[in-house]
């Protein structure tokens, strides 16, 4: 008896043993694979935090642009880095078109140790998690967030889109050039950044060739624009400019149609965007909007976005039921690139040495060459004018620049 329990009490440490030992190669949580740890089959794993919208005003877009990510991540699942093959998980957090949802959907990234950071799809909610990003010592590269004051005094936010300032001045010059207007009518919403910022420095570039602008601000959730197109009526504006989110650029246009404003609509890069075209399907309006990208620029991309978006219902769904391309997706398509090659240039999956080597990467993507200045923006000097054929397509304008 007693050589049969020492035996058993020998079999027994054996396998508490064995039991311990056993995932020695993998005793990293989940979560630790995001900085370079261990997926759950032995490989690495390095994540990208997906800082978007998927609900709120600017869920449409939010969704677009993450669809050009998801389709580069099917495309390119894995990344050498220092001579290590990784597979690349992207890790989206919402933060719900909202500044106040903004740092607690930063903060959800940072915990799941998230490499790199891309977006968002809006200016405000960038600025709004910018410092948490900081305080983890994590780069975060906005796609489309064209307001200068996301990367404006700090080394960590970069953007591979160009900026308001430079979006501001293609659009005046174009209202000049293609309209001879005058007078414009500015529309946007009271304390949005992205809105009154675009229209301060188009007020700016149109009054000082010689124009007069009429500005107003309607307050957030407003449904009923009447009164303001109206006034833009009433006081002969020449074109309306109404840098706008998603969801009130398809009424306002809805409610113009019923007016019978015959003025063109410009709108900025958030007009680029299917709900959009919809909602001028079938109307008599002239609308017109700056952006990153036109189908046809790069036709292997289209061909295989395209085949994504109709071999997929849930990205079909994402790109509003139709596989029309929008230029945030293939924005989104760029940065995920980006990334990847910032991470090549670190030989390191550490989120610092990421950060440092993103100022010194270029790459050509479909969108057009990516480089960063000083400040962490984009060199870019060019933009797309498409217009609105108002039959469910665009038509590309011209290509425009600043000067």
């Amino acid at each position: 008896m007693k050589k049969l329990f020492a035996l058993l009490l020998t079999l027994a440490m054996v396998l508490s043993l064995a039991a311990c030992g056993g995932n020695s190669g993998n005793s990293g949580s989940p979560n630790d694979a995001g900085s370079g740890g261990s997926g759950t089959a032995g490989g690495k794993v390095i994540k990208i935090g997906v800082f978007e919208p998927a609900s709120g005003d600017s869920a449409s877009g939010g969704k677009k642009e993450m669809l050009g990510m998801q389709f580069a991540n099917s495309e390119t699942p894995t990344v050498e880095i220092g001579g290590e093959t990784y597979s690349v998980e992207l890790v989206p957090a919402d933060n719900g078109s909202s500044t106040d949802k903004a740092p607690s959907a930063a903060a959800q990234l940072v915990s799941q140790n998230v490499a790199i950071v891309l977006g968002s799809y809006g200016s405000g909610v960038s600025m709004a998690a910018s410092d948490t990003f900081k305080e983890a010592g994590i780069a975060a590269m906005g796609v489309t967030c064209t307001n200068p004051n996301v990367t404006a005094g700090n080394d960590h936010y970069f953007r591979i889109c160009f900026l308001d300032n430079f979006q501001a001045q293609v659009l005046a010059n174009f209202a000049m050039d293609k309209f001879s207007a005058k007078t414009a009518y500015c529309l946007g919403e009271t304390g949005n950044e992205y809105d009154q910022g675009l229209i301060a420095f188009f007020e700016q570039i149109f009054t000082a060739a010689g124009g007069k602008v009429i500005k107003d601000s309607f307050p957030t959730n407003n449904s009923d624009f009447n009164s303001y197109l109206n006034k833009a009526k009433a006081e002969g504006a020449d074109v309306i400019f109404t840098p706008v989110s998603i969801a009130y650029a398809t009424q306002i246009i809805t409610q113009a149609q019923s007016l019978g404003i015959t003025a063109p609509f410009l709108g900025s890069d958030t007009l680029d965007d299917n709900m959009v075209l919809d909602a001028a399907n079938g109307t008599d309006i002239q609308l017109y909007v700056s952006t990153f990208y036109q189908e046809g620029g790069a036709p292997a991309f289209d061909e295989g976005i395209k085949s994504y978006i109709n071999s997929n219902s849930s990205a079909k769904d994402a790109n509003g039921g139709n596989d029309t391309i929008a230029a945030v997706t293939a924005m989104g398509y760029d940065a995920y690139y980006v990334a990847l090659e910032a991470m090549k240039a670190a030989g390191s999956a550490d989120p610092a040495a990421i950060k440092a080597a993103l100022s010194g990467v270029t790459y050509t993507g479909v969108s057009g060459d990516i480089a960063f200045d000083s400040t962490g923006d984009a060199v870019r000097d060019t933009a797309y004018i498409k217009h609105s054929t108002n039959a469910g397509a665009w038509e590309l304008e011209t290509v425009q620049k600043a000067s």
